[in-house]
């Protein structure tokens, strides 16, 4: 993406957003007409995300996870995110780099980001009708918050912080045990 369309103020469409991405040397989110850069993740991050795809992938179920480089479209919220794990379990889906009916996000948080994950992209994950479920994990402490869509639409939050702790997923259909999550960290 052309560093000077990312530096300025300048608003760009979604379409333009998309372009960019296809040639870019680094990942943008996009957010109403903006672009950010993202940072690299540390150790840490990409163990737990690595650790919830395993866990996914292994259910043998027909839905298909996605870590780290699959782009989340909220239509809503005229934004696109990178989410640490995002699983689609839809067959109609053609992008070969956005989900459109994602439903499980997984966002891995950490200080820096803990804020956007909670506030910003939980209200955009919240408006894409096909998402089930959204985790998000902390990478320094044993924390699993799940957000689940109950049957009448609201949203629901459970709060998981102990090793033995088993998450009942709705889409794929799975127990996510936190030592599963947290396997190979010390805290």
């Amino acid at each position: 993406m052309n560093t000077a369309l990312t530096a300025s103020n300048r608003l760009i469409s979604e379409a333009d957003y998309l372009a960019g991405e296809l040639l870019a040397n680094e990942r943008h989110e996009y957010m109403n007409g903006r672009i950010y850069a993202m940072a690299g993740a540390s150790k840490r991050h990409n163990r737990i995300a690595g650790n919830i795809y395993r866990a996914v992938m292994a259910t043998g179920s027909a839905c298909t996870a996605y870590i780290s480089d699959m782009k989340v479209h909220s239509d809503k919220y005229h934004s696109y995110y990178y989410p640490d794990v995002v699983v689609g379990c839809d067959p109609n889906e053609t992008d070969e780099y956005v989900l459109e009916k994602p439903c499980l996000i997984v966002e891995v948080t950490s200080d820096s980001t803990l804020r956007k994950d909670y506030l910003e992209k939980s209200l955009a994950y919240q408006a894409i009708p096909s998402v089930q479920v959204y985790l998000i994990v902390a990478q320094d402490k044993v924390q699993v918050d799940m957000l689940t869509r109950a049957s009448d639409g609201a949203w629901e939050l459970q709060q998981f912080n102990d090793l033995g702790a088993e998450l009942s997923l709705l889409c794929p259909t799975m127990i996510l045990n936190t030592k599963e999550i947290y396997d190979g960290m010390n805290f």
